[in-house]
């Protein structure tokens, strides 16, 4: 049945000079036709029935047969299985038929006069209310909506009410539609949809639902004046208890707990997927178990979800500090550690953890799953097994690294990068040798940036290659200006830093090659260095390059030497021409400030010169702070210095300014 209904339409022409009123619904359902005429006004004329031949003009035939008709339509109204009911414009029942009355319990004679919108819950929302005045005031065409009854037999119903016009009248039809089965089809299909197959847990999409949700609830409770509740109490750096938040238990805050089973690939790939699903229904359950037993003692219960993979998350909402997250993460990384035992199989597992806890109010869930993304990478980073709390400071430092990231590239091509020169000075005469050039970046917004902020940035993106040969044009460019500027003092070499993904991922061999031919400097006035780690077990490609680079005559130098693999034995197989020694080293040679040396500082030191010089390698020591430290390693015979006591790195006008000062100290 459609949800509207209309009765049969009057003839057009009575009696002549009478006009027929028209035969609706209210005026036929219910009542016989003796009834109906008795109900007329007195001075309305009658209409001519069955058995009054003189009335009217039509035949007695036809007559019968609109009687029959009227009969039909109240015996189909009556008999029909859909619950409908016919209300007047006031909204009470005119009449109503047997499948209305079952389903209340009652008989049809009863309904009559009542209340269509209290019988079936119309008045409940404003919403649903106007839209139902608007259809009894004949301004709109139809409302359908959504309710829950209760059956007379005490079960709940969902169905759906449809009220429309009745045409050609002033009343309302109201059709009640079971429609039971139907939602709990869509209830199944939506639980298949937003639970995971493996584990019957939540999936990533209800688990962002009611994360959305909880926090759009929290900002409007806050909104309203609950929230945090009062004398919260520290537990530690970064640890706080905001109690239950009030009588109700909410605080206005959330928490997470995102982790990550560690080694759940090489379960698949050794033992299979089937044993891999078996292992996640396990850990899911146990799972459960933590969260049900924190919600019990704390504050209700908590929604573990699978988001996909290992990934687990569990919800905390309405949380009560950080202390609550950390009790929690502790019991899931205890409960994992139990062996799980599936079928003939005795697996051990364990999990990171990164966990998150806040004011939700601000929050979004983009916001809150990208700091615990964050944090369970730092979970993993720092060993595994254990779980991490966000910390904003070193999140900070990552956005700040991720920024660096993503402008490196084009602040090479900008051209953003300058150099500065540390003086390299011999020990005995405490003349300039050369300079090493250290770049800098002159980044927009975090200002001038040491090397140390951004090479390895460079090294992993690959821009270091781009870079490096920028560095190493720009530094040959500058000697060679030096040289001509100042030709009666003899020139400067140059001492360039070489990453080994230089080595790998260019020509360097030939890259130096043209930058030497274009800047016009001599290769014994190149130095490129090197570090130890890098340097120390080159072979193929790397070797050969080095090999080829000393044949032109640049001179290959171990950069932070002592502090890598210090094999001794690759130092007579490699083409070094120089040792620089790590700083920590000479770091224990301080007599001054009360600083305690280290003899064994010492004793490595002069070891390690007298070996370089045995091989014909020169050594130059970094670091040099203090004159203390400059005498001793002088003693030892230390052949270049280069640290704070000669010179800071400073820009080519002050190196030019130092040749000036040692060619007029030689005058």
């Amino acid at each position: 049945m459609s949800g509207t209904s209309e009765g049969p339409r009057p003839a057009a022409v009575a009696a002549a000079g009478t006009v027929r009123h028209p035969i609706t619904e209210r005026h036929t359902l219910g009542r016989t036709t003796a009834e109906q005429q008795e109900q007329r006004d007195p001075g309305e004329p009658r209409e001519p029935s069955a058995a009054d031949p003189g009335s009217g003009s039509r035949s007695g035939p036809c007559r019968e047969s609109e009687v029959r008709a009227l009969r039909d339509y109240h015996a189909a109204f009556q008999v029909a299985p859909l619950a409908m009911a016919v209300i007047d414009h006031e909204g009470a029942i005119i009449s109503a038929n047997d499948a209305l009355a079952v389903l209340l319990g009652t008989e049809p004679a009863a309904l009559c006069h009542e209340s269509a919108a209290d019988l079936v819950d119309l008045a409940s929302d404003s919403r649903t209310w106007h839209s139902y005045r608007q259809v009894l005031d004949n301004r709109r065409s139809r409302f359908r909506c959504t309710r829950r009854l209760k059956h007379a037999d005490g079960r709940t119903l969902w169905v759906e009410v449809t009220v429309a016009p009745v045409p050609e009248s002033g009343n309302v039809l109201l059709s009640i539609a079971d429609i039971s089965d139907r939602r709990e089809l869509q209830a199944r299909l939506r639980h298949l949809q937003m639970h995971d197959s493996v584990t019957r847990l939540p999936n990533r999409t209800l688990f962002f639902e009611r994360l959305a949700s909880a926090l759009e609830a929290s900002t409007c409770d806050t909104g309203a004046g609950i929230g945090i509740g009062t004398g919260a109490a520290v537990y530690g750096p970064g640890r706080r208890s905001y109690g239950d938040g009030g009588g109700d238990g909410r605080t206005g805050r959330i928490g997470l707990c995102y982790l990550d089973l560690d080694g759940f690939k090489a379960v698949n790939d050794t033992l299979g997927h089937r044993v891999g699903d078996r292992l996640l229904a396990a850990v899911a359950s146990r799972l459960t178990e933590c969260a049900d037993h924190d919600g019990y003692t704390r504050n209700g219960g908590h929604l573990v979800a699978r988001l996909g993979g290992d990934e687990f998350a569990i919800l905390v909402e309405d949380s009560t500090g950080t202390e609550q997250l950390a009790d929690l993460a502790r019991s899931v990384l205890v409960a994992l550690q139990r062996p799980f035992d599936l079928a003939g199989q005795r697996l051990s597992v364990s999990a990171s953890i990164g966990v998150v806890e806040r004011v939700a109010e601000g929050t979004t869930p983009t916001g809150l799953m990208q700091a615990a993304d964050t944090t369970l990478y730092w979970a993993k980073a720092d060993g595994k097994a254990r779980w991490t709390l966000f910390d904003p400071e070193r999140n900070a430092h990552r956005m700040t690294r991720q920024a660096l990231t993503s402008t490196l590239r084009p602040a090479v091509e900008r051209e953003e990068f300058v150099l500065q020169y540390q003086p390299l000075v011999g020990m005995a005469d405490g003349v300039v040798r050369g300079v090493e050039a250290l770049v800098r970046w002159n980044h927009p917004q975090f200002g001038t940036l040491a090397p140390n902020r951004f090479i390895g940035i460079a090294e992993e993106d690959g821009s270091i290659v781009q870079l490096g040969r920028w560095v190493l044009r720009t530094a040959c460019r500058q000697a060679r200006r030096w040289q001509l500027d100042h030709p009666d003092t003899a020139p400067l070499f140059v001492s360039v830093n070489v990453a080994v993904r230089q080595v790998w991922d260019s020509d360097l061999v030939t890259d130096v090659a043209e930058i030497l031919g274009e800047t016009g400097l001599a290769p014994k006035l190149l130095q490129l260095e090197l570090t130890e780690s890098a340097v120390m077990g080159s072979a193929g490609r790397p070797l050969q390059a080095l090999q080829a680079l000393s044949d032109m005559g640049v001179r290959i130098a171990i950069d932070d030497f002592g502090t890598g693999y210090s094999n001794l034995a690759y130092l007579s197989r490699l083409p070094v021409s120089v040792l620089k020694l790590d700083g920590s080293f000479v770091r224990g040679f301080r007599y001054d400030e009360g600083a305690h040396p280290s003899p064994a500082d010492e004793t490595i030191v002069e070891a390690l010169v007298q070996l370089a010089h045995r091989l014909g390698l020169t050594v130059t020591a970094e670091c040099v702070e203090t004159s203390g430290q400059a005498a001793r390693l002088q003693r030892i015979g230390c052949d270049t210095g280069q640290g704070w006591l000669f010179s800071r790195p400073v820009a080519p006008e002050r190196i030019a300014e130092m040749i000036v000062a040692v060619a007029a100290n030689h005058a």
